[in-house]
């Protein structure tokens, strides 16, 4: 998967009693390094910054090219002026770079970098920044950029919310200004019936039919219900793409089987699976956080329930009514569309996930709170007992400690499920945004 295109700018900051000559050597590597990072338009100053000056022309021309996040690598020890005259024009999140101590030269000290560092975090968070993150190393900090495509994801998502939040799921609502003040994200608003009556070309349709005959055993659901599987998939393919919506959440019952005829649960497993990003349930906050983790290059997030523990066996169940993305199909279970509820109606995938690594995300707010919930843990093998879509997870804390925190902090009962690591970058995103982390 992709990640997130985002714009940064990259300084070295200098000072001539320390040796500049050398840290100016290892800035043209640093540089020629950054490039080979994916999807990143880097705006560099190519020189040395050593004097005041230099740190306010560099910063007119940074803020001049849009910039989302700017790399200040401590090249020596420096003036203190130099990262504040950056940060007073810019406003943007800042990594300062430490660099390791080269081999002493005649009892002199050579770079002092992270002095440097220690500095410009002093001066910051003094002046009332809380925007910058550190890094000790030869090479830049892949979290820290991983963070900034959250950020910059967040920003420019256009989300929708087709219906409204499923009935009881009080824990789900938002206050929407304020996830507009924590996110940058406006949520717009659309009613079930325009979904339901968008027009799609029927060519498109029995390309979608074959397709789903393709993928999924169909013997426990009708002619009709496979006809309204793909014609669902195509009706919400086109209502996304006709909005521009980076996202849609979706108010998935009980309409769908009452007005459609069919749960939309298949047809979102199959989109999901094409890269869409479609939350159930009306739930906007778990449609935020698969966003997050698809912004880091996770391959098709989606949501999931913890929805059965084993104390004993120290275990989750990751379950929920048949939506995960088809691809994540653990390749050896039947993966079939089967129906089990709304009296015949809620047609849904079923199958087992794969193994492998896992991250579980959350964006929950709560009381004027913003926090996020994560977890990492590992998905194993089981047995296709179950009609739905499900992962067995063992996590790298007990599964009563996770439950807990679950449980204590009031968090909703929905997770955005993701195959790899994104742990670190969430926690530095959401150290940047004042953000509670529930780990």
């Amino acid at each position: 998967m992709i990640k997130q295109k985002i714009r940064l700018g990259v300084v070295c900051l200098a000072r001539k009693t320390f040796d500049f000559n050398s840290a100016q050597e290892i800035f043209y590597k640093i540089k020629n390094n950054l490039r080979e990072i994916e999807n990143i338009d880097y705006t560099l100053i190519d020189g040395l910054l050593i004097e005041v000056k230099d740190a306010k022309q560099a910063a007119k021309f940074l803020l001049s090219k849009n910039i989302d996040g700017i790399i200040v690598i401590s090249g020596t020890f420096h003036l203190g002026h130099l990262v504040l005259e950056l940060d007073k024009v810019i406003k943007k999140p800042i990594l300062l770079w430490g660099l390791n101590e080269l081999p002493y030269n005649g009892g002199k000290i050579r770079l002092n970098s992270i002095c440097g560092v220690n500095l410009d975090a002093s001066n910051l968070y003094k002046s009332g920044n809380r925007q910058y993150h550190s890094v000790l190393s030869d090479a830049i900090d892949e979290n820290w950029i991983d963070a900034i495509r959250v950020k910059v994801a967040l920003e420019n998502a256009h989300l929708g919310l087709a219906g409204f939040r499923a009935s009881g799921f009080f824990n789900l609502s938002i206050n929407e200004s304020e996830c507009f003040n924590q996110t940058g994200i406006l949520l717009d608003h659309y009613e079930l019936e325009e979904l339901f009556k968008i027009e799609v070309p029927k060519d498109e349709v029995g390309e979608k039919e074959n397709k789903i005959r393709e993928i999924f055993y169909i013997s426990g659901i009708t002619k009709i219900q496979v006809q309204k599987v793909a014609e669902l998939s195509v009706k919400i393919k086109t209502f996304v793409d006709k909005n521009n919506l980076t996202a849609l959440a979706i108010r998935c019952w009980p309409e769908f089987a009452a007005s459609f005829g069919i749960s939309p649960c298949a047809a979102m497993s199959i989109l999901q699976s094409e890269g869409y990003i479609l939350g159930c349930e009306g739930d906007v906050e778990g449609t935020i956080s698969m966003l997050a983790h698809r912004a880091m290059g996770a391959e098709t997030p989606f949501l999931a329930d913890l929805s059965q523990v084993d104390l004993k066996e120290d275990f989750a169940l990751m379950w929920h009514c048949g939506v995960a993305p088809c691809n994540l199909w653990d390749g050896k279970c039947i993966r079939s569309l089967d129906t089990y509820f709304a009296g015949g109606k809620g047609v849904t995938a079923d199958f087992v996930m794969k193994e492998g690594e896992v991250s579980i995300l959350r964006f929950d707010s709560a009381q004027n709170e913003y926090r996020v919930f994560l977890q990492k843990g590992v998905g194993i093998p089981m047995e296709k007992i179950l009609k739905g879509t499900y992962l067995k997870v063992r996590f790298e804390n007990n599964i009563n400690e996770v439950l807990n925190k679950v449980i204590y902090n009031g968090i909703a009962h929905h997770v955005s499920l993701a195959y790899g690591n994104y742990i670190k970058p969430m926690e530095i995103l959401a150290k940047m945004k004042g953000w509670k982390v529930i780990r």
